[in-house]
């Protein structure tokens, strides 16, 4: 029998908590995936977007552009595979790293700078809304922290489509941001 004062996901919103979590694992496993497939397809650009932040001393942006896909790659995996506890805490930490650079960029004044989000062909410059972004799948992820109860085949259906139903609004989010970024959109303004 379990330790009755585990603290657990049935402990905090039963089921349907463990069901978002794993919605959210699957919905950032896929942008994780996606961003670490852009990052290995245009490896050569990754260390100038890394340098372009400002953050790193120049020694270690040739090894953060190294490590930066495998590990999204390792990360994206471990989520799709069910969001384990280690697979989730290294999202929340990596999201909310990218989200502290980007906000200490802000702060600087220095916007127009790509966010290198992963789409390459789709130009985001920095903003608080992908701040926010980053907060929210971060926010996501967090029932996975905790141990959940057995999830029966209609969580899994459920969590499945809200993982693609997570997946396809980051996408029209960096895609609308894109476009509002981009010459055409100011030209209209």
């Amino acid at each position: 029998m379990a330790d009755s004062g585990a603290l657990t996901l049935a402990a905090l919103g039963g089921s349907g908590l463990g069901v978002i979590g794993l919605a959210g694992a699957m919905g950032v496993g896929l942008v994780f995936l996606q961003a670490a497939h852009a990052k290995l397809r245009h490896r050569e650009l990754l260390a100038g977007v890394i340098a372009n932040y400002r953050l790193l001393p120049a020694a270690l942006v040739a090894p953060a552009a190294l490590l930066l896909a495998p590990a999204e790659l390792v990360i994206a995996i471990g989520l799709l595979l069910g969001g384990n506890m280690l697979a989730a805490g290294a999202a929340i930490m990596l999201l909310l790293i990218f989200a502290a650079a980007m906000g200490v960029n802000i702060a600087r004044g220095r916007r127009e700078i790509d966010c290198g989000c992963g789409r390459s062909q789709l130009r985001q410059p920095l903003s608080w809304l992908l701040v926010t972004r980053n907060i929210v799948l971060a926010a996501l992820l967090v029932p996975q922290l905790f141990p959940a109860a057995p999830r029966t085949t209609a969580d899994l259906a459920i969590a499945f489509a809200g993982g693609l139903a997570v997946f396809v609004i980051v996408q029209l989010f960096n895609a609308i941001g894109a476009l509002a970024a981009s010459p055409l959109a100011a030209q209209r303004r």
